[in-house]
């Protein structure tokens, strides 16, 4: 009877822990396997190095436009390479940076209520999207007025659009010469509409990859893993390159002042080693586990990915695949769509080091 007893004792013990066993990989602790901190500290200073050259040289390739012919945006080459960019920044959104919003916002570290009763990578990810076409159209609408006003104010005549400061259009119209060019207004109208798309694009887009490139550089910052950091060095640096080539594409076409060019290629090409050495500074006491951590990353990313979704298929592809250009010349459209599968597919690539 003792022994029956003992048997059940010990059933019954082990049936309490299976719970926990089935838990057993999900912890809310730092992870001590694996860590040294002088061989991370290597790894982080080498992706700070790479990841800065590879976002400096992918930014300033489509910006030498203007010295290099060949990458001028009037050109096919420039479409295709565009196309390309567009399907880095759109895997980035879908492949990369939506599906580490989801692991950070359904993670079990984190309260039931409300965290895991309400999708809110889904919710903010949406809100976040509207909150960009909201922001796209009214910077849109309210340069147009503006230009439209001041040329009001000037006189009716030929308007020219210069890019003398940045991010502001500046109207020179020529009234004193006492004659008109009817013929050109609509040309030059619609020069200006495109200009103010593309200044009002290369912003939003931006700021869309500069949010989820600093999370991503406090997080490798923060690790002390070499094994986590070593195949993130690379994918981060491929990463940084084609997105840089999306981002510099729209800066080359809105036309900016150079001082505003060399600003935001510089802002773009230190926001990930920024946030590296932002992560190195708190390794000490940043725990990626915890739950502010996780609420913090999870609602940026996700409203980093609505952003970047959203440029790259309203902004970026859908106003060069419709352009009359692609639209006439089915080689250059066959080439668009190639580049885009594959600037898209290589990046979902990189998923599986990342």
């Amino acid at each position: 009877m003792a022994k029956l007893q003992l048997l059940l004792l010990t059933l019954f013990c082990v049936f309490l822990q299976l719970p926990y066993s089935a838990f057993g990989d999900c912890t809310c602790d730092t992870e001590d396997e694996g860590r040294d901190k002088t061989q991370a500290l290597k790894y982080k200073l080498a992706a700070i190095a790479s990841i800065l050259v590879a976002g400096a040289i992918g930014v300033c390739i489509p910006i030498l436009g203007k010295t290099i012919p060949a990458l001028r945006p009037e050109k096919d080459i420039f479409f295709i390479i565009k196309a390309f960019a567009a399907g880095v920044i759109l895997s980035t959104g879908f492949i990369h940076v939506l599906p580490d919003a989801f692991e950070s916002l359904t993670s079990p570290c984190l309260s039931d209520s409300p965290w895991q009763d309400f999708p809110f990578t889904g919710f903010v990810a949406m809100v976040s999207a509207i909150g960009t076409l909201m922001v796209d159209a009214f910077a849109t609408s309210y340069y147009r007025k503006s230009h439209s006003n001041q040329a009001a104010q000037n006189g009716v005549g030929d308007v020219e659009m210069e890019g003398e400061h940045e991010g502001h259009l500046h109207v020179h119209t020529h009234a004193t010469h006492g004659h008109a060019h009817g013929s050109n207004s609509f040309v030059d109208n619609s020069a200006s509409s495109d200009l103010i798309r593309h200044r009002v694009i290369s912003q939003v887009l931006e700021l869309g990859i500069v949010v989820h490139s600093v999370i991503i550089g406090i997080s490798l910052g923060a690790s002390e893993s070499p094994k986590t950091i070593r195949p993130l060095v690379a994918a981060l640096t491929f990463h940084q390159f084609f997105e840089g080539m999306g981002l510099g594409g729209c800066i080359s076409q809105a036309k900016f002042q150079n001082r505003a060019v060399v600003v935001m290629a510089m802002f773009f090409s230190l926001t990930t080693p920024v946030g590296i050495a932002i992560g190195i500074g708190i390794s000490s006491v940043y725990n990626e586990n915890s739950p502010n951590a996780l609420i913090f990353e999870g609602i940026f990313n996700a409203a980093s990915a609505g952003i970047l979704i959203y440029m790259a298929l309203v902004d970026l592809l859908a106003a060069d695949f419709m352009n009359p250009r692609v639209q006439s010349n089915a080689r250059l459209q066959i080439g668009v769509n190639v580049s885009l599968l594959l600037g898209a597919g290589l990046m979902s690539l990189l998923a599986k080091w990342a």
